[in-house]
This record gives C-alpha cells, structure tokens and sequence, in this order.
C-alpha cells in the first residue's frame, strides 16, 4: 500500500486516459495473456516530453504492444539503485515520463509491458553486477526492490497488462535465487496483472523463478551466423537448433517464451553477435532484412511464441533510423516491410 499512496495525486492528474483491459488464459501452455501474439516494439524513452501523435508511427507496422522503459542507474563499482521521479535529463526515463506514455499507449489501444531496467555506469548491461559482500547485497536488495515495487504500484493503478521484474541480471540470478521470489510474492501483493523477467539470450536456463512467474522472458539476441550477409535459408538452419532448445524448456516449465527483446542491426555481421551495438558500422540493410525473416519464418508459428518486443523504435520518426543508420531499429528502413507482414 506504501507504493501507491505516494502515486495517487500523480495518477489522478492522468485517470482519463486509462484503459481498462481483459486478461484470458488460452492455449495448451499455461497464464497465456491473449489469443492474439504479442506484436510489440521496445519504445525508445523520449529525451522530451511527447504526445500522442509521437506514437502514430507505430501504426506502419501494425504493432499491439508496446515496452515501456523507465530506467534506474547503478553507479560503477557501487551497489546502490537510483531512479528518478522526475528524470534530470531523459524525460521517459523518470517515473512522471513513464506513467505519461502509459497513458498515451492506452489511449491509443496498444497493451503496455513496463520493463523497468537499470543501467551499470561503465558497463553498461548489469550482467556482470556482482557485489563483494553481504552488507552491499543488502543495499543493492532493498533499493532494486523498491524500484521494482514502485513500478508495481504504478502498473497496477494504470491496469499495465505486463510487468517484467528485472533485465539481464545474469549473476544476481544466481547468486540471489530467494531475492527474487521473495521480490515476485511481494509485486504480486502489489499489482493483479501478469509478471515476467528478461533473461540474456545465454542465460535463461540459469534463472530459478519461472515457476513464480507467469511467462518466459528471453532477450533474444542468439548468435546465429558468422556470414558478412546471411541468407534467409541459413538463418533458418541455425535456428532450428535453437528452436528445439527453447521448446523443449517451455514444455519443461508449462509456459510460453516471450521474446522480451530481440532484433538486428542493419550491417555486416549482424548474426555474429547481435548484442553488439558498435562492431560494425558498415550499413546493409539485406543482412537486416533477412535477419528478420529467418527469425519470423522459424520462429513466429511456434505455439511456445508467446510473441515478442522489437528492439527498437523512436518517438522522433523523423529522425529514426533511415538508409544511412546502422543500429537495431528497422525504423525508415527496408525491414519494416518484413515487420508489417508478419505483426498485420
């Protein structure tokens, strides 16, 4: 009840916008969210303020689902988690930014995952986050925690359809196994709607809390090819060892996988090491668009396929992505046309 009180006033100033929605359980796999499969794009948090006109963009590519980001950061070497009501900086990274595109997005019909995520100052992802001790343990658990409540309290007032607890916390899982159920017991004291957490690519087989949970996040980001350009035809063939794997895990915990994020940049390489934001800086736009059709074309029919999060798409359409633009989004480019095929 602490983590809503202090929201109310907040809230209220935005209870015009909010959507109710309807939750159903369909499917073989258990907790399924909608019989229709999470479209989705992972939404860039705005620098400025935005309306609702900053998301008519994602109409282009038939889109139902948005992610929405508010991010906390972990200063380098320390354990504390810092967050901010008001974000210093990146409006649609502080608390007052996220309820705001909350909003937007239901006003404009989307479902909305809110994944709060923390960035490690120097490193970057918190895969490696680790700490020496038990007393920064400490520090670090009651401040993620309150992070993660706060959201909590935030999804459930604004009927969030999704809740994802946690990204790529590739150590902490381990190291940590009763923190995290006992964060689940108390978000679910909090808020009604349905929980994931987004585990790295490499790492989802090491998380202990699926059965506490109500879907399998993955960041998607597989290693699938060494190739310059990739062909379609190979894609697919890397993918289907991956596939098995990932089917076999979603009949072993009796739920479906969202792909909490995946995507490709459009350069050389982009199947080498997906995750990789700048290890090549050479656009090609065909590696992209096959990148994205092996991943639909295996993947999107599967019954575990819960759906998916695009990574990434902008406020600012007019300066997004673009013929000369390397990076993740499919944005101005020729995948977009890859997209709409499959999420219309």
């Amino acid at each position: 009840m602490q983590y809503k009180g202090f929201l109310f006033v907040l809230i209220s100033l935005f209870g015009a916008y909010f959507l109710a929605s309807t939750l159903s359980e369909v499917g073989k796999y258990s907790n399924s969210l909608d019989s229709k499969k999470i479209k989705g794009i992972n939404f860039v948090a705005p620098v400025n303020e935005i309306g609702l006109e900053h998301l008519n963009s994602i109409d282009r590519i038939a889109a139902n689902w948005i992610s929405i980001i508010p991010y906390a950061y972990t200063p380098s070497g320390e354990s504390r988690v810092i967050f901010y009501r008001k974000h210093p900086h990146w409006w649609g990274e502080g608390l007052e930014g996220a309820v705001t595109q909350i909003a937007l997005a239901k006003k404009k019909g989307l479902k909305v995952m809110l994944k709060p995520q923390v960035w490690v100052i120097g490193d970057g992802w918190p895969g490696e986050f680790s700490c020496a001790n038990e007393a920064d343990w400490k520090i670090w658990e009651k401040d993620f925690a309150h992070y993660i409540l706060t959201y909590a309290g935030i999804c459930d007032s604004l009927d969030v359809d999704l809740l994802c607890i946690g990204t790529e916390y590739r150590k902490a899982v381990i190291e940590r196994p009763e923190f995290w159920k006992q964060l689940i017991d108390q978000v679910r004291t909090i808020y009604k709607g349905k929980l994931t957490y987004a585990a790295n690519w490499d790492n989802y087989s090491n998380v202990s809390f699926w059965a506490d949970l109500d879907y399998i996040g993955i960041d998607a980001y597989f290693p699938l090819s060494d190739l310059k350009t990739p062909s379609v035809q190979e894609l697919k063939s890397a993918w289907s060892a991956r596939m098995d794997e990932l089917a076999a895990f979603c009949q072993h915990e009796n739920k479906q996988i969202i792909f909490t994020e995946y995507g490709y940049r459009s350069c050389d390489y982009n199947a080498r090491k997906p995750w990789m934001e700048k290890s090549m800086i050479q656009v090609n736009e065909v590696a992209q668009v096959n990148a994205y059709s092996a991943f639909y074309e295996s993947v999107w029919a599967e019954e575990w396929m819960a759906g998916g999060f695009l990574w990434k798409w902008f406020a600012d359409d007019q300066k997004a992505g673009g013929k000369e633009d390397a990076n993740f989004t499919p944005q101005n480019k020729e995948a977009e046309a890859v997209v709409l095929r499959y999420y219309q």
